[in-house]
């Protein structure tokens, strides 16, 4: 559900946004963890999208900051923008952010109105750099942090494409043979003697099967096709299937890895930012799947209990010991923003070089499985002509 949420920030000032939660307790505890305190509350029914993909946040900050940087000022380089953007939609976005401007709000709290556009962590990053001073650095902070996420994605989707590309091939020739080419070579064999190769019989009589259930076979494999898609876009689903994933080892320990990565990268920034840590990890907490959300609340409580930022996050289970050793010493130097986003990079090296591996030895092996199965498809169809052409010589 959708909630339309008024309410005063950290810095004590009025805020209007929109958050997506199950029930309003949930937006209740999602609007504490970021330190705001609610003034009011309205429901405004489901929502099937929980993020506008179409304003593009990452672009948009790099030419803030080139315009930035030549000497407009914040509301110029927004018009600028505003002129030379042709979709109607992100139009309209730059459109009331200039005007929130005008009327006096301050940027972060312009950006804070389209959380569809500006996640939360955009508008904490801006609303630090306004006790700094300093928007361009901060812009850069979050235009390197999604550069940094967006890098390791791009590997993992390319890793996974070919894969993808060859299962999908394979799939649909195998499809092909299954249910186009054998029912024919079954029509064909009937009328021959019955004295057909067992394994030979038995797949045309597969065959014979799937052709006269073709509807039925399709529909369950529609079905199943909507049903993964749906699941995918259910979060408790998606937390279930990832509870399971990461019981199976050595997968589960490469999946943490990769999620500890995205959130020492994410608290890095904020922490580097000047955001306190227990409001850091109240933000970071949506970047984490459910599992790992009850790890960090626990840490979260350490916190505020007096612990160590090392300790807390050890005792709950969110360090390895190398983030340990290295949060120790950004303790003791007073980095622990940089030595976060060191950590972040540690992992993501962790994590390129087990894809790397892992696709040296998927991609032959799925080549391997694919082509021994219409391979043997085709072998079975055609094994009882070659016995026929032996028994006539």
């Amino acid at each position: 559900m959708r909630f339309l949420i008024k309410a005063i920030d950290a810095a004590n000032q009025p805020i209007a946004l929109e958050l997506e939660a199950p029930a309003e307790a949930s937006a209740r505890e999602i609007a504490r963890r970021r330190g705001l305190s609610i003034l009011s509350m309205q429901q405004r029914g489901f929502a099937l999208r929980t993020r506008n993909s179409g304003f593009p946040t990452t672009l948009f900050s790099t030419e803030l900051v080139a315009l930035l940087e030549a000497g407009l000022n914040i509301v110029e380089a927004l018009q600028t923008l505003q002129e030379k953007e042709p979709h109607g939609e992100n139009r309209a976005v730059l459109s009331q952010l200039i005007d929130a401007l005008h009327r006096g709000e301050s940027f972060s709290q312009a950006a804070s109105r389209f959380p569809a556009a500006f996640p939360p962590l955009y508008a904490a990053i801006l609303r630090s750099s306004e006790r700094t001073g300093n928007l361009r650095e901060a812009l850069s902070r979050y235009i390197a942090y999604r550069e940094a996420l967006d890098k390791v994605r791009n590997k993992l989707a390319a890793a996974l494409l070919y894969p993808a590309i060859l299962a999908a091939v394979g799939g649909l020739v195998f499809g092909f043979l299954m249910f186009y080419v054998v029912p024919r070579f079954a029509r064909v064999y009937e009328q021959m003697s019955s004295d057909l190769p067992f394994f030979s019989g038995l797949l045309l009589a597969t065959g014979g099967w799937t052709e006269r259930n073709s509807f039925v076979i399709a529909s369950l494999l529609l079905g199943s096709a909507v049903a993964g898609v749906l699941l995918v876009t259910k979060e408790r689903a998606r937390g279930t299937v990832s509870e399971r994933l990461w019981r199976i080892s050595p997968l589960g320990a490469r999946l943490r890895i990769h999620q500890l990565a995205r959130f020492y990268r994410t608290a890095g920034m904020l922490l580097r930012a000047g955001i306190p840590a227990v409001q850091t990890f109240g933000m970071v907490a949506a970047v984490l799947p459910p599992g790992m959300r009850v790890q960090l609340a626990r840490a979260t409580a350490l916190l505020q209990e007096g612990e160590r930022i090392s300790v807390a996050l050890t005792s709950a289970g969110l360090t390895t010991p190398v983030a340990t050793r290295l949060l120790a010493v950004g303790e003791q130097s007073g980095r622990m923003g940089e030595l976060m986003d060191r950590i972040a990079r540690f992992y993501d090296d962790e994590t390129a070089r087990f894809v790397d591996a892992f696709a040296r030895v998927f991609e032959p092996l799925l080549m391997a499985v694919l082509g021994i199965a219409v391979g043997a498809v085709v072998l079975l169809m055609y094994m009882p002509i070659f016995e026929l052409a032996g028994a006539l010589q």
